[in-house]
């Protein structure tokens, strides 16, 4: 799809535009199914990346606590109580600017075995990564792999310096050819023109395959980041990008990320109404905070949603 025909879908006028949307998620997913993801922080902080948004950056004086890597047992056990509370898909992301074959790594291999056996979708993000380093982790039953494009190819070095938008597509790439499942969205609100935010779509929808999950985040404004004093995109910006992905991408798993605690149930609803049909559950996204997994269960109820099972569309490839 091209860009003038994203840039013709997204300024849709909005109940047009959820209408559309709500039809083609009709068309192509179970629109009541919502894949609950739980995501745990393994190695928190220190990053020497400087992505203005992120309060895990080293560089930036945020109060986040470095945290050394987490141990396997206290991951499995996380995942277990994640399991037990409806999630099919548990991330687990560290802070590193890119994967080194080191006994770090190797304990997230031992991580990805133990959680894959609990019959988990297991995603990891964990920067860069290299082709034989993506296949260690699909032999040790990775499931998907997220790396997010953040923003457009134009905006991204306004938003991080310390490596290239064509770094994440390279990722990507490995990814995909190491036959994981590519789970890779982007931010809105970091100062982007809308522009901005078609282009990400452009690149996305044009991978040679879609993403499987894709994650709308609304930027979460940290103090001490350069992003810090960043307004609060509305919630009409969701909807408007949240609809836009799903008929772009019309059978890709559209995730509501970050930026769901300031949201009603009702403003929510409309997101699920316009394609959405993923959220990270659980009372914290790495470091920000999460609405609580009873509040989520309520929310389900009252819209009539039920959580996805794992493995959806095996076989993948």
């Amino acid at each position: 799809m091209t860009k003038v025909e994203i840039t013709e879908i997204y300024n849709r006028p909005l109940l047009d535009l959820i209408y559309d949307a709500a039809t083609v998620h009709r068309n192509n997913n179970d629109y009541s199914e919502v894949q609950i993801s739980s995501l745990i922080s393994i190695k928190t902080g220190g990053c020497s990346e400087d992505c203005a948004y992120c309060p895990q950056a080293a560089r930036y004086h945020t109060g986040v606590e470095v945290h050394a890597m987490m141990k396997v047992g206290e991951v499995v056990e996380l995942a277990q109580k994640a399991k037990q509370a409806g999630s099919s898909r548990l991330c687990m992301g560290a802070a590193w600017r890119e994967v080194r074959d080191n006994r770090d790594f190797d304990r997230v291999i031992e991580m990805v075995t133990a959680v894959n056996a609990l019959d988990m979708e297991v995603c990891c993000t964990l920067g860069m990564l290299t082709f034989n380093q993506a296949t260690k982790l699909k032999e040790a039953g990775l499931y998907a792999y997220n790396h997010n494009l953040d923003t457009s190819e134009e905006n991204y070095s306004n938003i991080i310096t310390t490596r290239t938008f064509d770094d994440r597509l390279q990722t990507l790439h490995n990814v995909r050819k190491a036959n994981l499942t590519v789970c890779s969205g982007g931010i809105i609100g970091l100062g982007e023109t809308e522009q901005d935010r078609i282009g990400m779509l452009h690149t996305l929808s044009n991978l040679p395959q879609h993403p499987e999950s894709v994650p709308i985040n609304a930027l979460v404004a940290i103090k001490g980041t350069p992003l810090e004093n960043q307004q609060r995109v509305s919630v009409w910006e969701m909807v408007r990008m949240i609809a836009t992905t799903r008929i772009v991408m019309p059978k890709t798993v559209v995730r509501l990320s970050a930026g769901r605690l300031e949201m009603s149930l009702a403003e929510q609803a409309l997101c699920f109404m316009a394609g959405a049909n993923s959220i990270f559950a659980g009372d914290k996204l790495l470091t920000t905070p999460n609405p609580s997994i009873v509040d989520d269960m309520q929310m389900f109820e009252i819209l009539g949603l039920k959580p996805r099972k794992a493995f959806k569309n095996e076989p993948v490839h």
